[in-house]
């Protein structure tokens, strides 16, 4: 198996340091390149073609977010995980919605950062249902309201099987426990997941559990 290309972007050396020694060590990781802003992240995410952008939200020139939009507009786009100091806030939160795979916070313990960014890059990663409660709680029910019959516009088309695989999403649950709720194997998982998406038009995992959340079917 190759190894998982990745980029970091983050204007602290420190923090960028700190990324590839760990996942250096780790192994099964190439670090192809870094930059010190949004702006020089994008060049770099264009010309190395990485297979993973680790990106903090909030630098010089450029900000995580815009850089994030931009990297992902790009033709064949990496997987990005959003670098931050806080759980949720308002920049992550529109990441995950432009298309961010996840975020990752910077003081996560080096043993589980390996763990999280191959996550990213198979497409598997997921919002532990902490997270998935504290993004509610903090921005989806908050701004939910004008976005609902939009929601519920794209998820009217679904047959239940599918809500049903769209509400597990929404609540951060990984392929092997939507398997066991659905009685299924993982395979046939990945199949739901995989078809649910696009005919969503969704890029990931991230931007389902958002749509469940906006749409309420969480709810009750």
């Amino acid at each position: 198996m190759s190894a998982i290309r990745v980029l970091l972007v983050d204007d602290e050396e420190l923090v960028r340091f700190g990324l590839r020694t760990v996942l250096e060590a780790a192994g099964g990781f190439e670090v192809v390149g870094e930059a010190g802003d949004g702006a020089a992240g994008v060049r770099a995410a264009r010309e190395l073609r990485p297979d993973v952008v680790l990106i903090d939200i909030r630098m010089p020139v450029m900000d995580g977010l815009t850089a994030t939009r931009a990297i992902l507009a790009l033709p064949e786009p990496p997987q990005v995980a959003v670098l931050t100091t806080f759980h949720v806030d308002e920049y992550v939160y529109a990441a995950l919605a432009a298309g961010a795979a996840g975020f990752l916070l910077k003081d996560t313990p080096p043993r589980e950062i390996a763990a999280a960014v191959r996550a990213v890059a198979d497409g598997t990663a997921t919002l532990s249902p902490a997270v998935t409660a504290t993004l509610i709680d903090s921005y989806v029910e908050r701004k939910a309201a004008p976005r609902r019959a939009a929601a519920l516009e794209r998820v009217v088309t679904l047959s239940d099987r599918e809500r049903e695989v769209l509400t597990l999403l929404g609540s951060g649950e990984s392929n092997a426990e939507l398997a066991r709720r659905l009685f299924v194997s993982e395979a046939t998982v990945k199949t739901y997941v995989s078809r649910l998406l696009t005919k969503l038009d969704l890029t990931n995992r991230t931007q389902a559990a958002i749509l469940a959340h906006e749409a309420g079917l969480l709810e009750g």
